[in-house]
């Protein structure tokens, strides 16, 4: 290929919106190890609703563990578990969403503090990956999807797209 030109930008289709519940976050303090800087926290997922193009609940029992390496910036690495209803009624769907969130540092510290912040001032993005239990939820292993993120006392709001 010797001529190069831009490609038009993927499309988004939306796919769903969570609504996840949490607990306050665990401090673990300041990694240590080759390669590794700031503090590690740890907020458990206690539940949540699924809404979209699938429905249904976020289970508890998972975590984001997140990586901070200053008072701006949050390296998130969630996992947890859907349990569907609707037209998908009994399957389950493993999530493991990588994000990234910025915001000013009162915002942050106003967001530890359990207060509400304005969305529009925080850059939340993530890109989820997910594990399917049955081959009609197979179109989730296969397109990369990405989304965007609000952080609440008590929740996170998250909306998914997949990229078209």
């Amino acid at each position: 290929m010797t001529t190069t030109h831009t490609l038009p930008p993927p499309g988004l289709e939306h796919v769903c919106d969570l609504e996840v519940s949490v607990s306050a976050p665990i401090d673990a303090g300041v990694l240590s190890g080759l390669g590794t800087q700031g503090r590690r926290r740890i907020v458990p997922i206690t539940g949540g609703v699924v809404t979209g193009k699938i429905q249904g609940r976020v289970l508890p029992g998972g975590a984001d563990f997140q990586r901070v390496p200053n008072d701006t910036t949050a390296d998130l690495d969630a996992r947890y578990l859907l349990a569907l209803d609707g037209e998908y009624a009994g399957e389950h769907v493993f999530v493991m969403n990588r994000a990234l969130r910025r915001a000013s540092a009162e915002d942050v510290a106003r967001l530890l503090k359990g207060e509400p912040v304005d969305p529009a001032g925080v850059y939340f993005r993530c890109a989820p990956v997910f594990e399917v239990s049955t081959p009609k939820l197979q179109w989730l292993t296969e397109s990369i999807f990405v989304g965007c993120g609000a952080r609440a006392p008590h929740g996170v709001s998250i909306t998914v797209y997949r990229l078209v």
